[in-house]
């Protein structure tokens, strides 16, 4: 009765009061506010923002896209930075199959940090032929540093 309810003072106090700020990271597609929620449920893509900082910092994503030999002759053919995100996402999101993009499709942010237009269907990566694939991952595996070991 009538206690006196400790305040947490030191690191627990500073934790709290930083857990209520947000922090500015510059992706690609802009810069996006990340706040932590320690109530939240976690995400699988609740780094990605700062792997797109990364990405718009070294210039390896842009430098991928611009190189990547992939060409689409179609008017309706989805944009070749749209296709290679996608590609992207889904190799991060621990995907194998095709129809797992599907679950990427909801996700705006995503592809707003990595400077995408939209996250593309499963079938527009489907039409893509497994040489052109194999291709876009060698032109990306090119841009990486080579400094350390084989």
């Amino acid at each position: 009765m009538g206690e006196h309810k400790r305040r947490p003072n030191g690191a627990l106090a500073k934790l709290n009061e930083e857990a209520d700020l947000s922090h500015a990271v510059d992706t690609l597609g802009g810069r996006i506010h990340v706040r932590w929620d320690a109530d939240a449920p976690a995400t699988a893509h609740g780094q990605l923002v700062y792997f797109a900082e990364f990405l718009a910092t070294t210039g390896v994503f842009d430098h991928w896209v611009s190189s990547c030999p992939l060409e689409y002759h179609s008017g309706n053919a989805p944009d070749k930075r749209d296709v290679l995100g996608t590609l992207m996402l889904g190799l991060l999101a621990g995907h194998r199959r095709y129809a797992h993009i599907t679950a990427l499709r909801g996700d705006a942010l995503a592809a707003q940090a990595l400077g995408m237009n939209k996250i593309v269907s499963e079938d527009a990566l489907r039409r893509i032929e497994r040489a052109d694939i194999a291709t876009a991952l060698d032109a990306v595996c090119a841009t990486l540093p080579s400094d350390g070991p084989p």
